[in-house]
Order: structure tokens, then sequence, then C-alpha cells
């Protein structure tokens, strides 16, 4: 096991959606100190706003494209958190800028933390790798059906970890999530932006849009229990790893469009439309391997997950209005 107590914890990306939680869930161990490096391209200073009244907590607006920052950032740190990283949709329109950070800049960390003899690194991937599934629930073996751009610079993230595994033995755990949603979710994720689109329809009073039957079916994850599961990676002893973080519980786009109408007491009717192209329809992933070699267990149910949600949302626009 990794002991914190102490240590030195960079997270890369730390301002974005799953990494501020990360942090806020960092500052209760008794870490010595949390350097957060974000570019604020998706991250936000607001994400991070209860997290750096801790005095532990440092804020350094950067990229991992700047290899000099990343080597001066490197030098005394125990562990890293790499969660930066172009979005499905930016690197389908900007390919050629998803591979200078998203494969490069993730080679620039790998790089500099090997220079640095950081301990250990905990690298976010994505069940995007799996594509559609062939079988489930998707245990870690079952085959790359990736056919996005993200899923690809993912994919390398995932073997450049293992080469200097092998090569120079520095320990990382991959971390392959399945649809992450909760506070702070931004409208950027593919399958989960369904549910801020589903609450933006409700909140201007016309009916969500289900595509298809809405029997597409998806793993959905709290980012309370990702970012859990991020720190049970790095305490734990598995390396040279890549493991699901999820629920292994279905979910279909009607089942939640319905949860979420309920939930806002709304009575409106869902407006089915013929079925546009989507990257991937069905996907839940086992997370059998995780609790055994980590001890993660996922613990929030979709149900009041989306209530988060729906309240976090509530406390914004009350905010924004004033």
């Amino acid at each position: 096991m990794n002991d914190l107590n102490h240590s030195r914890i960079l997270v890369i990306g730390g301002a974005g959606f799953i990494g501020s939680h990360i942090i806020d869930q960092l500052t209760q161990e008794g870490v010595r100190e949390i350097v957060v490096l974000d570019d604020f391209v998706r991250g936000t200073r607001e994400n991070l706003a209860e997290a750096v009244k801790d005095e532990r907590v440092t804020l350094v607006e950067g990229s991992m494209t700047d290899r000099d920052l990343l080597a001066e950032l490197m030098e005394g740190t125990d562990y890293v958190f790499l969660l930066a990283a172009l979005w499905l949709y930016e690197c389908v329109h900007e390919p050629r800028k998803a591979i200078d950070v998203n494969v490069v800049g993730t080679w620039n960390v790998i790089e500099a933390a090997h220079a640095a003899g950081v301990k250990k690194v905990v690298y976010s991937s994505s069940a995007s790798v799996y594509g559609d599934a062939a079988f489930t629930p998707m245990t870690e073996d079952h085959p790359f059906n990736n056919r996005t751009m993200y899923g690809a610079t993912k994919i390398a993230g995932e073997q450049f970890f293992r080469a200097v595994y092998e090569q120079h033995g520095m320990p990382y755990v991959g971390l392959r999530y399945m649809n992450v949603y909760g506070p702070r979710m931004d409208y950027e994720g593919t399958y989960v932006s369904v549910i801020m689109k589903v609450l933006d329809k409700i909140r201007d009073g016309e009916a969500p849009v289900i595509f298809g039957d809405g029997s597409q079916a998806y793993d959905f994850v709290h980012v309370t229990d990702v970012a859990r599961a991020n720190i049970l990676a790095m305490k734990s002893d598995a390396a040279d790893v890549n493991l699901n973080v999820g629920t292994g519980v279905k979910t279909t786009i009607k089942e939640l469009v319905d949860a979420l109408l309920d939930i806002t007491g709304t009575d409106l009717e869902p407006d089915y439309r013929p079925q546009e192209q989507m990257f991937v329809t069905h996907r839940v992933g086992s997370t059998e391997l995780s609790t055994e070699l980590t001890g993660f267990e996922w613990s929030i149910p979709y149900r009041e997950g989306l209530e988060s949600v729906v309240a976090w949302r509530h406390e914004r626009e009350q905010a924004a209005a004033g």
C-alpha cells in the first residue's frame, strides 16, 4: 500500500470535473502538498473555490505540453494523477491538436515523472477504448473496438505507460471510466451530456428529446465514486494494469429521462425522434477486477446521483440570478 501521508501530489487537469473532486477528497487525506496544473480550457477556478482555501493546495496555470514546467513541478513529487485531455468532439474536429495534447502531452508527463523518480501515476483512460460492447458486462479483457480519435489517444497513453513500466518499472494504474456524471459536469461528455440537455429542456418547458426508442444502455457512475476510485488506485499495490471504473449497472436512456422528469416533478412527455448516428449505443463495465485489486466499490445509485446534479444546477442558477 502507498501511504499518502506527508506526500506531495501533482494533479494534472485538477480544475476539471473529475479532477476537482479528486482534489476535494485529497484534502481529507494527510498529504503535505497538492499542486494542481490546469490550462483552464475545460476546467474552471470555480470548481476549486473551496479546495484552494486549504493552504496545502497550490494552483498553477499551464499545460502538460510545456515540458519545462512539467519538469519543474515534478521535482520532489511523490504521486501524480493525470486527467488532462482534449475531449471526444474536440478530437473529432481538431485531430492534430488531439495528438499534440493527448498523446505528446501524456508522453511529456510520463517522461518527466520517470526523470523525477515519481512513485506512481494514476492515468485517466476511458471506456472509449472498448467502443461498442461485444459482450456485457465488459471486462478489462474486452477487445479494443474503438473507432474514435479520442479513444485512439487513450489507447496510446495506456501503451506508453505499459512500455515505460516494462523498461523502467515506473508503477502506474490506468482507469477506464464508464459514463461519469455529477455536480460540476460540463456539456462535453458524449453520453452524459444527455443529462444536461434533458434538464435544459425541462427548465425551458420543452419536451426532452430521445433519439430512437431510448434503449441505448450505459453504465452511469457518479463522480464522487470516480474520485474515490482514483485515490484507492493510488494507495493500492496495483501496478501495470488498466481497470474499469463504473457500477456494472445497465441504465437505458429512456430510464434516465424518465427519472429526471420524475425528480423535477415535470409532466412533460419525451419527444421520440429518429435515431442519430452515435459512437456507442451499448456499454456496461465489469468492476470485479477493480474491487479485487484496489478495493473500489461504487456507492451512489443513479437516482440519488441524478438528484445531486439537479440540486447542483439549481444552486448555480440561483446564484447566477443573484
